[in-house]
Order: structure tokens, then C-alpha cells, then sequence
């Protein structure tokens, strides 16, 4: 094999049109055993591929087609896949070799061939596929079937409704129970394809359908075990025990050697556990899917961050899969930024009591690193940890505290952010602290630590005695601050003024920043703010202190989980770009169907509480009626010859509605499990066209598409009725 690649390198040189003409026309009269001719076409063929302009030889090239070499007639296919499409003008010229080939008896030739015409969406290629296709549909060859069922996406790609009126996704749904196991493989491939575009068919499972589709895992590809487990998300457990037993048959794919079959088993489980009753058989799941996803850690860095991504939104729906784990996760010396960045927010995500001083520790060897970008979210990670476990609280305040000593100006400065945070999250706990962090005031120079310094200088400015002296440094550069900074500065001075409004300094002070507030300052919410402050001040002192003083409330972690609702939504795209970005696909997918779980009997509580809906878009219709008189059009006499085309408006609509066919609900040949709800009525409406509803009445959900970007209600008011789905 490597010697063939080696003799096959030198093809690979720029050469000329009229050359490779010359050797073709050459060719034709001395090569009984087609060797020059197949030397002609791997030189063609290599300058496509180092991206060469070939189209002027097309022509030339489908000479070639008739040879009954199978390997010329590879060559001669790929050049018609590259630039069959660009020559609509000459393509009806090997439409006959097409239909030829069809019948070989080579069952390779027969799929070349049908797979080629799929790869050409001109009309006139794909009208004469149309019978071809059906007929490879249900070829005697399983290569041939399995060919033609990927086919039958490409043709949907090209013409969604002709590929519905040919009836090929109704013959690609009889292939589900094929007993081939690749060809059932590319037929769930096919119509998972077509299942996620918007004005795609309904794809959906019934039980029976579904246990076949098990059937056929272990005989599968890799590939082909990645759509099948895939397309069981499409199926909807009515019953706890059919999700368990499902469950069951699944978990076994969990040992499997490829990342991909993994994290696609993973992702219908978790799915199926949003199903099922039995808590005992949900621990001992996640207990099965924490090994797997550790040993994905091992692999190289690329899959380990694909690994780490996913792990971050399954840990925060389903915490014991990894509750003990959290060793695994702490970084290598070798190991990529972005790896150990992943690695960090997933250790502290898995923090508790039990492991909290492991993980302080590890965090303190993270803030000595060279890594300015890791140093920094390190620091940040153990005020988090702080906040998150209070018996580590003292622990970590004394970590910040020596962090704080070495001086370092941006480890200083993510200290200080932090320890704002943990002041709300314990008031009046460590402000001993305080004049710790007013020594390290001249090393802020960054906006977001300058103004958390700051909120600590207006906060207990009672408890600071030179308060109005810090304060006072730091309005001298008042106007050439960030507004974060300004917002900070001008709250802070109204807070001094109102624990001080004794002082003659402090008066002067809060006088100067509300006229550079309201005088000298173009940002409308600083503007604002610094007018409702004087306004206050001026009129009540006592109502003013009342509200910039008022207890704020503790800060907690609840604000780091994601939103159920679209927690739920995101790992149903587990082992997907969009469990990468943590967004779902049709956000940054043209085209891309959403994804739900979708209520049912079987359905927990819980995730029926969080439920996100997604409408499927649908046509507008074809005439909007508007009641009341319209305008009075002036009348003319008709003229000769226009009585056949005064035919009235709302005639021609509904004959031109009749030909329209409403998406399809693939279901399996008994119907079980069928639930119309969540597809379109078959039929065509052929009645009159009545009042339609008001155009402007969804806008108000227009945008419902991107949940991740919504908060979702929690039912309840809080979150106490998630304690067992969620918490240890």
C-alpha cells in the first residue's frame, strides 16, 4: 500500500490542459489495456485535488466513462462529484453512461454510479435518478442499499417536496428493519439528517422500531453505532420500565474503545434517566458513567477538552457521576491552557467539604504558576471555593491573605475582586482584613479591581478611618476613569458622605463628584445616578441612607448553575459542537432543528417542571383575510377576451394550496407509540380560507428559539424541590 502511495506522489505536479487533452485524444487509438488513459486521469484528478482548474477537460474526460475498468470509472465519477454541477450545458451528455451503470451487474458499479448522479443536483440528473434511487432502494446487494440510502438525503438536501412526493423517505423508513446491520445504520443515518433541518419530516421512534434498532448496535460500525444510539433520543419512553430496559441494553456501549460511542451513550442515558422511576437504577447509571468519562482524560488533548466541556454540563445535572473523581481532574505540568482552564472550572464545580482542602491546595500551587491567564482564574477559583464551602472559608481567606503578601500586581488585583464577593457572602465575618488590602491600593490599575477596592472603601467607610482620604486620591483622576470605575467611585463618595455628613472635607468631596457627574459626564447612567443621588440628598438625607445603605442580600453559588430548562436542552447535544460552546445548534446552525425533551406519562416531575417547548416553523398562509369593508375599487367594463382570467384571488390560492404536502411523522409500521401532538395534520386543507389569527400575535416568542439566552421561572420559588436531581 505504502509502495503504490509512493509511485502515485509524482502525479502530483502542476501540468496543462492542452497536455492532458493531447494524452487522452492519444490514448484512444493504442491502449488495449487502458494503463495510459489511467495514467492521464490520476495526473487530472491530482491537480483537482491540489486545487486546479480541470473543467475545460470535461468533455474530454467523459470519453472515458465507458471503459469497464472500475478504477477509471472512479476517476471519470469524482470528476463529474467536482465539477458536474458547474456544467449544467453538457451533463445530459453522460446521463445515458448513468443509467447504464445502474444495471451493471458489479453491485460497486451500480452504487458509483447512483451515488455520483446524488452528488449532482441539477434537475435534469435528478429526474433521471428518481427511479434509479427506488430501485437501489430495494437492490438485492446490501452495498448497493446502503449507498442509496445516504443518497436519499442528498436528494432531500437538493428538493425537500420531490423527495417527499417520490415516496423515499417512506422507503427509507421500510429500511429500518433491513437485516443488514450497515444498511439500517445509513438508513438512521439518512433520516436523522433530514429529521434535524426545520422543513425536514418528523423522525420519530416507537418501541418496537427502537429494540431493532438495539438489534442491530452490535453488528454496526463505529459510525454506525453513533447514529443508531443517536436516534434513540428521537424515541419517547411512555412507561418507567421501557426507559429502564432500554437503559439496560444501552449501558454496555459505555466499555466501548471509540470517545465518540462513548459520550453518544452517555448523552442517551442522561436522557433517558429524565424517564425513569427507578432512583436505585439512576445511581448505579451514573455510578457505570464516571469511569468511562475519566478514562477519556487519557487521551490526547484535543478529545480531553471535548471531554472536559461535556463533563462540565453533565456534572451540573447529574453530580455523583464524578463526585469523587475530582483527583482526575487536577492539571498536568504539560497539559494546554485551554485543557487546564477546563480543568479548573471543573474542579471547582466538584468541591465540597469533604474534598475542599485537596482542592485549596492544588489551587494554591496554581496561583505560583508562570501563566498569567491560569494564575489569574486560580485565585479567582479559590474566592469561589470560599464562597461555595463555608467550613473552607477561613482556610481560603488565609491563602488569599499570603497571595496578597507576594506583591505580585495581578494576583493582588484577583484577590481583591474576590474578596468583595466573599464580604457579601459573609458580612461582618473578615473585615479584619481590610487595611490589609488598602496597603496594595496604588498596585490597582485594572478597571474591575479598582472598583470592587472601591465598594469596599464606600461600604465600611465607618469602619475605615481615613476613608475620605483614600477616596479622595482616588476622585482626582475621577474623569478619565472606565464608567465601572465612575459608578463605583461616585456610590462610594454618597456612602462616605452619608456615615460622615458631619465632615467639611466629605461634604466637599460628594459636592465635586455630582457636578462632574451631572455636568461633565456624557454617560447617561452615571448621569442619571449622580441626579438621583443629589435629589436625594437635597430632599430627605434620612430616606437616602435608608435605600444606599440597605442590607444587600448574601451572594451564593446558585448564580454559576445553569439554567435547568436549557441544561436539559444542551445535553441532548452531548458529543456535539454545541456541548462545545455550550449553545444550542440552531443558534450558530443554519437551518438546525431544536431539540426538547418532550412530555410524556413516564416523564420525572422534576424536568417536567423546566420543560422547554419548541415549535416546528410553519408556512405562513397563502392569504391573510382582513375583516371589515375594504376599499371601494372604481369598476370598468370588462373588455373581450378577459373573462378567462378574472378568475378571483381566493380561487387561485387554494388550488395552488392543494399541491402542498405537510411535513411527515416517520413512525414504525405498527404506529405504536405515535403521538401526533408533536408533528403536523396529514391532509391537505381544501376548504375556504377563513379569518386568519392576528400576524403580530407571536412576536412576542419570536426569539423563544434561543433558550440558553433566556432565564427559565423556577417553579416553586426556589430551588429545595430539586435537592434530589441535583445536590449530593
Amino acid at each position: 500500500m505504502s509502495t503504490q502511495q509512493g509511485q502515485d506522489a509524482k502525479f502530483f505536479q502542476r501540468g496543462k490542459i492542452e497536455e492532458f487533452r493531447a494524452e487522452l485524444q492519444a490514448a484512444e487509438t493504442k491502449d488495449k489495456k487502458y494503463q495510459k488513459r489511467k495514467t492521464v486521469l490520476k495526473k487530472i484528478v491530482a491537480n483537482i485535488t491540489m486545487g486546479n482548474d480541470m473543467s475545460p477537460l470535461f468533455h474530454d474526460v467523459i470519453q472515458c466513462i465507458g471503459t469497464p475498468l472500475l478504477e477509471i470509472k472512479k476517476m471519470v465519477y469524482l470528476f463529474l462529484v467536482s465539477y458536474g454541477r458547474s456544467k449544467p450545458d453538457q451533463i445530459h451528455l453522460v446521463i445515458p453512461s448513468f443509467l447504464q451503470d445502474c444495471s451493471d451487474r458489479n453491485p460497486l458499479i451500480r452504487a458509483l454510479a447512483i451515488r455520483t448522479m446524488s452528488y449532482i443536483p441539477i434537475p435534469v440528473v435528478t429526474e433521471a435518478l428518481g427511479d434509479q434511487l427506488r430501485h437501489c432502494l430495494k437492490d438485492r446487494d446490501p452495498y448497493v442499499r446502503k449507498t442509496a440510502a445516504i443518497c436519499v438525503a442528498k436528494v432531500y438536501t437538493a428538493d425537500p417536496r420531490k423527495a417527499e412526493r417520490k415516496g423515499f423517505v417512506e422507503l427509507l423508513r421500510d429500511m429500518l428493519i433491513d437485516e443488514n446491520a450497515t444498511v439500517v445504520s445509513n438508513a438512521v443515518a439518512a433520516l436523522s439528517e433530514i429529521g434535524d433541518r426545520q422543513d425536514g419530516v418528523i423522525f420519530k421512534l416507537n418501541l418496537t422500531i427502537a429494540n431493532k434498532l438495539l438489534g442491530a448496535l452490535g453488528e454496526s460500525s463505529e459510525w454506525g453505532q453513533i447514529y443508531i444510539l443517536d436516534s434513540l433520543l428521537r424515541y419517547v419512553p411512555e412507561q418507567h420500565a421501557d426507559a429502564e430496559m432500554m437503559a439496560e441494553r444501552v449501558i454496555v456501549q459505555l466499555q466501548h474503545a471509540n470517545s465518540a460511542v462513548v459520550l453518544t451513550t452517555i448523552k442517551v442515558l442522561l436522557y433517558l434517566m429524565n424517564y425513569m422511576g427507578d432512583r436505585r437504577l439512576i445511581d448505579y447509571i451514573c455510578r457505570k458513567m464516571g469511569p468511562p468519562l475519566v478514562t477519556l482524560l487519557s487521551s490526547g488533548p484535543e478529545v480531553q477538552y471535548v471531554a472536559l466541556r461535556n463533563i462540565l454540563l453533565i456534572i451540573q445535572r447529574r453530580p455523583t457521576v464524578l463526585k469523587n473523581d475530582v483527583k482526575a481532574f487536577f492539571c498536568k505540568y504539560n497539559d494546554p491552557i485551554y485543557v487546564k482552564l477546563a480543568k479548573l472550572e471543573i474542579m471547582y464545580r466538584l468541591a465540597r467539604e469533604e474534598n475542599a482542602r485537596e482542592v485549596l491546595a492544588e489551587l494554591e500551587e496554581y496561583a505560583s504558576e508562570v501563566d498569567v491567564d491560569f494564575v489569574r482564574k486560580a485565585v479567582r477559583s479559590i474566592g469561589r471555593l470560599a464562597i461555595k464551602v463555608e467550613p473552607a472559608a477561613d482556610k481560603c481567606i488565609e491563602s488569599l491573605l499570603k497571595l496578597i503578601d507576594t506583591k505580585v500586581t495581578y494576583v493582588v488585583q484577583e484577590a481583591v475582586i474576590v474578596t468583595k464577593d466573599i464580604f457579601r457572602r459573609y458580612p461582618g465575618k473578615y473585615e479584619g482584613i481590610i487595611p490589609k488590602l488598602c496597603e496594595n491600593l496604588d498596585a490597582l490599575d485594572e478597571p474591575e479591581a479598582k472598583a470592587a477596592m472601591v465598594w469596599i472603601l464606600g461600604q465600611f467607610a465607618d469602619k475605615i478611618d481615613n476613608a475620605d482620604e483614600l477616596l479622595d486620591d482616588l476622585v482626582y483622576s475621577f474623569l478619565d476613569e472606565p464608567a465601572e470605575v465612575q459608578l463605583a467611585l461616585l456610590t462610594a463618595v454618597v456612602k462616605l458622605f452619608i456615615y460622615k455628613s458631619q465632615s467639611e472635607v466629605t461634604k466637599a468631596l460628594v459636592h465635586k463628584v455630582l457636578k462632574w457627574a451631572t455636568e461633565d459626564i456624557d454617560n447617561p447612567d452615571l448621569r442619571d445616578r449622580g441626579f438621583m443621588y443629589w435629589r436625594m440628598l437635597a430632599m430627605n438625607p434620612a430616606v437616602a441612607a435608608e435605600i444606599v445603605l440597605a442590607d444587600k442580600p448574601a451572594i451564593t453559588t446558585d448564580s454559576d448553575r445553569m439554567d435547568r430548562g436549557a441544561l436539559d436542552q444542551l445535553l441532548l447535544h452531548t458529543g456535539t459542537l454545541g456541548s462545545i460552546y455550550h449553545k444550542n445548534p440552531e443558534t450558530f446552525i443554519r437551518n438546525a432543528a431544536g431539540r426538547a425533551l418532550i412530555d410524556s406519562p413516564a416523564l420525572n416531575a422534576n424536568s417536567r417542571a423546566v420543560l422547554v417547548t419548541l415549535a416546528r416553523p410553519q408556512l405562513p398562509p397563502m392569504a391573510i383575510s382582513v375583516s371589515g369593508p375594504g376599499p371601494v375599487e372604481p369598476t370598468r367594463p370588462s373588455q373581450p377576451g378577459e373573462a378567462a382570467n378574472n378568475v378571483p384571488l381566493p380561487t387561485i390560492m387554494e388550488s395552488s394550496r392543494s399541491d402542498e404536502r405537510d411535513l411527515l411523522d416517520v413512525e414504525g409500521d405498527d404506529g405504536a407509540g405515535g403521538d401526533s401532538g408533536d408533528g403536523y395534520a396529514d391532509g391537505d386543507d381544501d376548504g375556504p380560507v377563513t379569518k386568519a389569527a392576528d400576524p403580530y400575535a407571536s412576536l412576542g416568542g419570536a426569539f423563544g428559539g434561543y433558550v440558553t439566552d433566556v432565564p427559565q421561572p423556577v417553579v416553586g420559588g426556589s430551588r429545595g424541590g430539586d435537592l434530589d436531581d441535583l445536590l449530593f
